[in-house]
Protein backbone atom coordinates (compact mmCIF):
# COMPACT_ATOMS: atom_id res chain seq x y z
CA UNK A 1 0.00 0.00 0.00
CA UNK A 2 1.39 3.52 -0.53
CA UNK A 3 2.08 6.03 2.23
CA UNK A 4 -0.36 8.11 3.05
CA UNK A 5 0.20 12.09 1.94
CA UNK A 6 -0.02 14.72 4.79
CA UNK A 7 -3.11 16.81 4.91
CA UNK A 8 -2.87 20.08 3.54
CA UNK A 9 -2.19 22.63 6.31
CA UNK A 10 -3.91 25.91 6.58
CA UNK A 11 -1.30 28.77 6.63
CA UNK A 12 -2.53 31.74 8.68
CA UNK A 13 -3.02 35.50 6.60
CA UNK A 14 -3.11 38.33 8.25
CA UNK A 15 -7.19 38.21 8.14
CA UNK A 16 -7.34 34.49 9.61
CA UNK A 17 -4.54 34.41 11.93
CA UNK A 18 -6.24 35.48 15.23
CA UNK A 19 -9.01 32.73 14.45
CA UNK A 20 -6.19 29.77 14.10
CA UNK A 21 -5.01 31.27 17.42
CA UNK A 22 -8.16 30.71 19.12
CA UNK A 23 -8.15 27.35 17.80
CA UNK A 24 -4.77 26.61 18.68
CA UNK A 25 -6.79 27.31 22.31
CA UNK A 26 -9.45 24.76 21.37
CA UNK A 27 -11.49 28.06 21.26
CA UNK A 28 -13.91 28.97 18.55
CA UNK A 29 -13.57 32.82 17.23
CA UNK A 30 -15.23 34.91 14.86
CA UNK A 31 -15.75 38.26 13.96
CA UNK A 32 -18.04 40.43 15.10
CA UNK A 33 -18.61 44.54 13.52
CA UNK A 34 -18.31 46.81 16.10
CA UNK A 35 -20.72 49.15 14.22
CA UNK A 36 -23.58 47.44 13.34
CA UNK A 37 -23.10 44.22 15.91
CA UNK A 38 -23.12 41.50 12.38
CA UNK A 39 -20.94 38.39 13.11
CA UNK A 40 -19.23 36.84 10.31
CA UNK A 41 -17.65 33.99 9.23
CA UNK A 42 -15.06 33.37 7.41
CA UNK A 43 -12.35 36.34 8.66
CA UNK A 44 -12.30 39.47 6.26
CA UNK A 45 -11.03 42.78 6.67
CA UNK A 46 -14.26 44.76 6.46
CA UNK A 47 -18.04 44.02 7.50
CA UNK A 48 -19.83 42.01 4.67
CA UNK A 49 -22.96 44.02 6.26
CA UNK A 50 -22.29 47.49 6.34
CA UNK A 51 -18.18 47.44 5.29
CA UNK A 52 -17.08 48.81 8.47
CA UNK A 53 -13.32 48.07 9.25
CA UNK A 54 -14.43 47.93 12.70
CA UNK A 55 -14.75 43.97 13.11
CA UNK A 56 -13.03 42.41 16.22
CA UNK A 57 -13.19 38.65 17.13
CA UNK A 58 -15.41 37.36 19.98
CA UNK A 59 -15.47 33.57 20.82
CA UNK A 60 -18.38 31.91 19.64
CA UNK A 61 -20.79 29.80 21.94
CA UNK A 62 -19.30 26.85 19.69
CA UNK A 63 -23.12 26.01 18.94
CA UNK A 64 -24.45 25.20 15.90
CA UNK A 65 -27.08 23.86 13.66
CA UNK A 66 -26.53 21.22 10.68
CA UNK A 67 -27.86 23.06 7.73
CA UNK A 68 -26.62 20.15 5.14
CA UNK A 69 -24.39 17.80 5.20
CA UNK A 70 -22.74 15.08 2.90
CA UNK A 71 -20.60 11.80 3.47
CA UNK A 72 -17.70 11.05 1.96
CA UNK A 73 -16.77 7.39 0.55
CA UNK A 74 -14.15 8.02 -1.47
CA UNK A 75 -11.61 10.31 -0.71
CA UNK A 76 -10.49 13.58 -1.89
CA UNK A 77 -6.90 12.70 -1.94
CA UNK A 78 -5.03 9.88 -0.45
CA UNK A 79 -4.19 12.51 2.65
CA UNK A 80 -7.87 11.28 3.66
CA UNK A 81 -7.81 7.70 3.17
CA UNK A 82 -8.31 7.11 6.28
CA UNK A 83 -11.18 8.84 7.52
CA UNK A 84 -13.73 7.55 5.01
CA UNK A 85 -16.40 7.59 5.70
CA UNK A 86 -16.44 11.19 6.85
CA UNK A 87 -19.48 13.71 6.96
CA UNK A 88 -18.98 17.38 5.15
CA UNK A 89 -21.45 19.84 6.55
CA UNK A 90 -22.38 23.56 6.21
CA UNK A 91 -23.59 24.14 10.03
CA UNK A 92 -25.23 27.28 11.01
CA UNK A 93 -23.65 29.08 14.32
CA UNK A 94 -25.46 30.10 17.06
CA UNK A 95 -24.67 33.52 16.52
CA UNK A 96 -25.88 33.52 12.64
CA UNK A 97 -22.97 32.78 10.54
CA UNK A 98 -22.89 29.67 8.17
CA UNK A 99 -19.21 27.38 8.22
CA UNK A 100 -18.17 24.32 6.53
CA UNK A 101 -16.98 21.88 8.80
CA UNK A 102 -16.86 17.82 9.40
CA UNK A 103 -19.08 16.17 11.60
CA UNK A 104 -17.40 14.01 14.21
CA UNK A 105 -17.89 11.62 16.86
CA UNK A 106 -21.07 9.93 15.67
CA UNK A 107 -21.97 7.51 12.83
CA UNK A 108 -22.11 8.86 9.74
CA UNK A 109 -25.43 8.03 8.98
CA UNK A 110 -27.37 9.61 12.15
CA UNK A 111 -26.30 12.91 10.72
CA UNK A 112 -29.68 15.17 9.88
CA UNK A 113 -30.13 18.68 8.89
CA UNK A 114 -31.37 20.33 12.24
CA UNK A 115 -29.11 18.21 14.30
CA UNK A 116 -27.56 20.26 17.22
CA UNK A 117 -24.15 20.61 17.22
CA UNK A 118 -20.83 21.64 19.27
CA UNK A 119 -17.00 22.53 18.51
CA UNK A 120 -14.51 20.19 19.03
CA UNK A 121 -11.32 20.41 17.92
CA UNK A 122 -8.88 18.12 15.81
CA UNK A 123 -4.77 19.24 16.54
CA UNK A 124 -3.33 18.30 13.51
CA UNK A 125 0.44 20.44 14.26
CA UNK A 126 1.21 22.17 17.12
CA UNK A 127 0.29 25.15 15.55
CA UNK A 128 -2.77 23.89 14.02
CA UNK A 129 -6.39 22.90 15.23
CA UNK A 130 -9.05 22.42 13.31
CA UNK A 131 -12.42 23.07 14.23
CA UNK A 132 -15.05 20.31 14.07
CA UNK A 133 -18.64 19.43 15.04
CA UNK A 134 -19.84 16.70 17.44
CA UNK A 135 -23.31 15.79 18.44
CA UNK A 136 -24.67 18.09 21.45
Amino acid sequence: MAALSPKPIPVPTRETKPYWDACKKHELHIQQCADCGHHQFYPRLYCTKCMSDKVEWVKSLGRATVLSHTTVYRPVTQAFAADVPYVVAMVTLAEGPQMMTNIVGCDPEKVHIGMAVQVTFDDWTEEISVPKFKPV
